[in-house]
């Protein structure tokens, strides 16, 4: 068990807070509270997670003390929105964590926050009940120190707790679950304020020139003809640069 004194559920506006000390993974765990009937607003923050994952099965290293390993349940009402929460929620992790670090924070499309580099992850899961959201899980893990052998990530300065994290986090998570329809013109001007990829050339999800995101929540990318505009809604991200081709100038 780490030291450090969590929040208490009521002072984050929360249903609920569990604090675990191990676990699979939060994601999980949110997952089985949910189908026990748990209400939005319920929190599962755990020292350590065995099997903590991102997007695509990938796995997130959740060592005890290195970061903040939690998973949010929601319950929205708009099933519309399910395409651009995740987007939704990387802008407000953006916005929260900027305190917290030195430099500005950039948003990878469609789930990874950097400073130099990663920072933080986020994967939102969803359950339906035929044409409806049942619920949403949130996760996002936040580096609190560099991974062990891990080179290319960030962390939060010195010093700061996993409730200061907390404080700022939940509040504007559950503001961002809870909006509704395609991102507003000052969303995408926010995404883009943050935008990690705008302007450099990707090999993945298709090869081309990023130009941005859609209100839909859809890559954009100017494709390998250099004149058409595709839009692209899943896959992941991989830089030409790093395959060894060279990084294009920003586009404006």
């Amino acid at each position: 068990m780490l030291s450090d004194d969590l929040p208490s559920a009521a002072s984050l506006g929360l249903a609920a807070l569990v604090h675990l000390a191990t676990t699979d993974s939060t994601m999980d765990a949110v997952h089985r509270l949910a189908e026990q009937g748990a209400p939005a607003g319920t929190l599962v923050v755990a020292d350590y997670q065995a099997r903590g994952r991102g997007r695509a099965g990938k796995v997130w290293a959740s060592e005890t003390s290195a970061g903040l390993w939690l998973t949010l349940l929601e319950r929205p009402t708009d099933s519309t929105s399910s395409g651009v929460l995740a987007l939704r929620i990387g802008m407000a992790v953006a916005d929260a964590l900027g305190p917290f670090v030195d430099g500005h924070i950039r948003l990878k499309w469609p789930n990874d926050v950097f400073v130099e580099g990663k920072l933080a992850g986020i994967l939102v899961e969803a359950r339906w009940r035929e044409a409806t959201i049942d619920w949403v899980a949130i996760g996002i893990g936040v580096n609190m120190r560099m991974p062990f052998g891990e080179v290319t990530a960030s962390c939060v300065g010195p010093n700061v707790t996993r409730a200061a994290l907390l404080t700022a986090l939940i509040p504007a998570l559950r503001v961002a679950a809870q909006q509704s329809g395609h991102l507003s013109t000052a969303e995408l001007q926010s995404w883009d304020d943050h935008d990690l990829a705008r302007g450099r050339r990707i090999v993945s999800p298709i090869p081309g020139i990023v130009l941005g995101i859609a209100a839909d929540g859809a890559l954009r990318v100017r494709g390998a003809d250099g004149k058409s505009t595709v839009s692209v809604s899943s896959g992941s991200m991989v830089f030409a640069d790093a395959v060894g081709e060279t990084r294009t100038s920003a586009i404006t």
